[in-house]
């Protein structure tokens, strides 16, 4: 399954700092009905992600009927992302 959509980066602040884009709800909906062949526990989804010219692969989390894409620093530092900066994502969930 493959996504795109634009959300804006967030800051949780535990204790240490995480920074995610919240999927959108439609994408959200979408990405629920897979996820009974995609997680592989905890309700994490498996995916592969790309912010402009950086790809990674990371775990959506789920959080109030949505999912959140956590933003590592080798993620966010190379395109000197903050909490705030508004970002395009290309999403695929590995099923």
């Amino acid at each position: 399954m493959e996504l795109a959509f634009t959300g804006q980066v967030i800051e949780w602040r535990g204790p240490s700092p995480y920074y995610f884009v919240p999927v959108p709800d439609e994408e959200s909906a979408d990405i629920r009905e897979v996820a009974s062949m995609a997680t592989y526990g905890w309700g994490v989804i498996p995916v592969d992600a790309r912010i402009g010219a950086v790809a990674f692969t990371t775990s959506l989390f789920p959080k109030d009927g949505r999912y959140l894409l956590p933003l590592k620093a080798s993620v966010r530092k190379p395109q000197g992302l903050v909490a705030g900066d508004k970002v395009a994502i290309e999403l695929t969930v590995r099923l």
